[in-house]
């Protein structure tokens, strides 16, 4: 029977092959293993990572304006004792803003004065009441009746059914006058009591 014997040269060749088959086989490993690790590394790093920031909200039309905070220049009439009582009650319940517009101080009054923003939206209290005519329209916001007048620069609007008058300037600047009264309507209707008489157009 024939004898098959292998030559030296191909015993010494097995072990290299098995060293090529064994890195090759480990090689193949190592590529699939790395990328499972990372993944892993990188899930585990998005469960423990902080949550990130919420993004800052856009300025929106109510955040604050850029404003001056230089006194706001207001004559300050003298005033009888009741209207001047019935004045400092107001001015004690105005709010700190008006819409997005921030308090200032006045140079004179401030006990019958107050003013917001820049431009200048101004609140005076006391002095003459507004002359109504029949055609004149009249505006009721928040259980208060206003009168207005337009100017050159600004809407002047003056309650007409309080027994004190509060007079409000709202610049041009500021679109859609009535809408910047309503918080001092309610500080008027805390303060300043409703007059005997008002304007047929007040009563709604």
């Amino acid at each position: 029977m024939e004898e098959i014997t292998s030559s030296p040269a191909a015993e010494e060749s097995r072990p290299a092959r098995r060293d090529r088959s064994t890195r090759s086989a480990a090689l193949w490993a190592t590529l699939v293993a790395v990328p499972v690790t990372l993944a892993v590394a990188g899930f585990t790093f998005a469960k423990l990572a902080p949550d990130s920031p919420a993004a800052a909200p856009s300025p929106s039309a109510s955040a604050a304006r850029p404003q001056s905070s230089a006194p706001v220049e207001l004559p300050a009439p003298a005033l009888a004792e009741r209207p001047a009582t019935v004045c400092r009650a107001l001015v004690s319940q105005l709010p700190a803003t008006v819409r997005d517009l921030a308090q200032r101080p006045v140079t004179a009054g401030a006990e019958q004065n107050a003013a917001y923003g820049d431009p200048a939206l101004t609140v005076a209290c006391g002095g003459t009441p507004p002359i109504v005519q029949p055609t004149d329209e009249v505006w009721s916001v928040n259980k208060v009746c206003w009168h207005a007048v337009q100017e050159a620069d600004a809407t002047v609007l003056t309650t007409v059914d309080r027994e004190t008058p509060v007079r409000v300037r709202v610049p041009k600047q500021y679109e859609q006058p009535l809408q910047w009264v309503t918080p001092i309507s309610d500080a008027v209707v805390a303060s300043v009591p409703a007059a005997k008489t008002a304007p047929s157009g007040c009563s709604a």
